[in-house]
């Protein structure tokens, strides 16, 4: 058996996986009641709460799964990027069930895990252009490979989801911002405000999203009491998306490579997959999503890439150290037409 564990952030996930690569049993322990009196993830909290309740998911895992830790061959864990001290907790478990077992350890790359977490219930074809969206990560890949994915484009302030999120919150709406903006926008007029679009035709795959927030700040000092919140959410929400899914669009044609993967937790936005939906349709080439359930973080994603990784003997040093900031460099001649 393969053990994942997925510990980057505020989110709690282990799966187990036999040695054929088949989905066993996963369990996910949520802190979303615990940050969301703070508007945003509080990084101490969610540490805290980690080393609480990982080994007793573990073992309620092992239990459910009819499964004993003897019969563990192989446990990984990501190793970032994410929260230092959240990818600590799960990554020393980790290395110590390796030790103790004499079992071999694999470290995973968040951002990787997302972006191939379409393969466990679609097969796509290589190479694809992957869109990993989420509260702490933006960014444009080229993936050849289960272990080739080269960064085209990121963001080059805040993420996203983190946009959905400062938003929110400047609105007193509470967290996760996303889906509160998602509801109100289905009630308002994308086109009452005008929002800018950030980056939208720079010549490269960057992204930005903090001018968008700024703008979003004075505009609420301007109007006061006379903000139409429904009309802001929606017209904020479509910049978001035209913005995500056009930088794509520009990778596709440059590329050309008819096939997109988008991964992460916005990748759950239903006017972002109606948009991708839509653009696909008229530039002729195929967009894939994962479901809902593997958009946020888990471990299922985790155990995935661990296996392709066990499949090729690909083991991990114990002395590998967690890191927060994505390792990935710039694809040369990243440019846009």
């Amino acid at each position: 058996m393969l053990l994942a564990i997925e510990t980057s952030c505020d989110e709690t996930g282990v799966a187990l996986f036999n040695l054929e690569g088949r989905l066993v049993h996963s369990l996910l322990y949520s802190q979303v009641a615990l940050h969301s009196p703070f508007g945003g993830i509080v990084p101490e909290i969610a540490s805290r709460k980690q080393l609480e309740v990982l080994h007793p998911l573990v073992k309620k895992l092992l239990a459910e799964a009819g499964v004993s830790p003897k019969d563990l061959k192989v446990i990984s864990a990501t190793l970032g990027p994410g929260l230092i001290g959240s990818l600590l907790v799960g990554v020393t478990y980790a290395k110590t069930l390796s030790l103790t077992l004499g079992i071999p350890f694999i470290g995973v790359d968040h951002l990787s895990a997302h972006v191939f977490s379409i393969f466990l219930e679609k097969k796509v074809d290589f190479p694809f252009l992957g869109l990993l969206v989420s509260g702490g990560h933006t960014a444009l890949f080229l993936a050849t490979d289960f272990d080739r994915l080269e960064l085209l484009g990121h963001t080059r302030d805040d993420a996203a989801g983190e946009a959905f999120d400062k938003v929110a919150k400047l609105l007193g709406l509470p967290y996760p911002g996303g889906p509160v903006i998602s509801k109100l926008a289905e009630k308002g007029d994308p086109d009452y405000y005008e929002l800018p679009r950030p980056l939208l035709t720079s010549q490269d795959f960057d992204f930005s999203f903090s001018g968008l927030k700024t703008f979003v700040l004075h505009l609420v000092k301007k109007e006061g009491e006379g903000l139409k919140v429904e009309h802001l959410c929606a017209g904020f929400e479509r910049a978001i998306c035209e913005v995500l899914v056009e930088k794509t669009v520009k990778a596709v044609k440059k590329l050309g490579i008819p096939r997109v993967v988008v991964g992460g937790g916005v990748a759950a936005n239903k006017r972002l997959r109606e948009f991708f939906q839509k653009r696909a349709e008229e530039e002729g080439f195929s967009v894939y999503f994962p479901s809902t359930e593997l958009c946020t973080d888990n471990a299922v994603m985790v155990g995935f890439l661990a296996y392709k990784k066990w499949e090729r003997k690909e083991f991990t040093p114990l002395s590998a150290e967690c890191y927060a900031r994505a390792k990935y460099k710039l694809r040369a001649s990243s440019q846009a037409p």
